[in-house]
């Protein structure tokens, strides 16, 4: 017997990059009825569509795409922004009677979503002026030696020159009294309410590493370096910012600063891509939930059969 429309499960579609996410949770949410929560904390900034394979209008016509175009890229955009956005979108289409097609590749916002989010507090401004007026004076480095004082643990996993993670370690200790690194196990649950995890994990990386070529390709050859040069006439951007941080975007702002060639564009795009899906991989295989292989050419039958499975039960 069917569950109430509106108690079904949300379906969790996790994956790497450049795996066909995005096709997939296409055909789940055809074939369920389906509205797509978009997982990806590069496709949340408006303007940012070629470098981030965002789904086009003919795509996002077909059905809902929702968590898209939120924020410019002048912003930042956190995973407890993204968890409270989720949830609310995800209990509107619960509303609407339709399932939640939860699909993305950006794992810290799966992990918030389904674990709860670190009991940690908000960014405080003046503490981060006084951080950043001190970087400039000291450096980062030597912000980083004076957090390897106060916060070992935290320490030793940064680069001395991760200006953003040493500054929101600062700023936690100096708010809280406790280093960040104490505090991270302390987490808050969400209300995400039932749901099924399906994850895209390829078995040959060699078919993965030719996926992420590929499409490095095509975002150059759609042209990925004029859409950076026209976000940066239309916004006040900077390289530090985590917008521009996102891969694609990080290697093209330095070709367009003449820092690198066409050739190395391609060659470190490609590289911090194959990173970027390692680091997926590696977290998806901790977690909990069905595993497709997605240069499989039956994963789109087989993820529907257990997606079916699950919304039945």
């Amino acid at each position: 017997m069917s569950r109430d429309r509106d108690l079904r499960p949300a379906i969790l579609l996790m994956g790497p990059t450049a795996t066909g996410k995005s096709a997939l949770a296409l055909d789940l949410a055809e074939r369920f009825d389906g509205e797509i929560v978009t997982v990806d904390s590069a496709q949340v900034y408006r303007g940012m569509d070629i470098g981030t394979a965002k789904p086009d209008a003919a795509t996002r016509a077909l059905r809902p795409h929702h968590l898209l175009d939120l924020v410019d890229p002048t912003e930042s955009y956190s995973a407890a922004r993204f968890v409270h956005d989720a949830l609310a979108t995800i209990d509107r289409i619960r509303g609407r009677g339709r399932v939640p097609i939860v699909a993305g590749g950006t794992m810290l916002y799966f992990k918030a979503l389904t674990e709860g989010l670190s009991d940690l507090p908000g960014a405080d401004p003046l503490v981060r002026a006084q951080i950043d007026d001190e970087a400039r004076v000291r450096g980062w480095p030597a912000l980083h030696g004076e957090l390897a004082r106060v916060d070992p643990p935290t320490a030793a996993r940064l680069q001395p020159t991760d200006a953003q993670r040493i500054q929101r370690a600062i700023e936690v200790f100096r708010v809280t009294g406790s280093p960040l690194s104490a505090l991270q196990g302390r987490r808050v649950a969400g209300s995400l309410g039932d749901s099924v995890s399906l994850a895209l994990v390829p078995r040959d990386r060699a078919k993965l590493h030719e996926a992420i070529a590929r499409r490095f390709d095509a975002m150059l050859a759609e042209g990925l370096v004029d859409e950076l040069e026209a976000l940066r006439e239309r916004y006040p951007l900077a390289a530090g910012l985590p917008s521009m941080r996102a891969v694609g975007y990080r290697q093209a702002w330095r070709y367009l600063d003449g820092d690198i060639d066409s050739a190395a564009l391609r060659a470190t795009g490609i590289a911090a891509t194959r990173q970027l899906a390692k680091r997926q991989i590696t977290w998806l295989r901790t977690t909990a939930g069905t595993f497709f292989d997605p240069f499989d050419p039956a994963v789109a039958h087989a993820a529907l059969s257990e997606a079916a499975r699950a919304l039945l039960r």
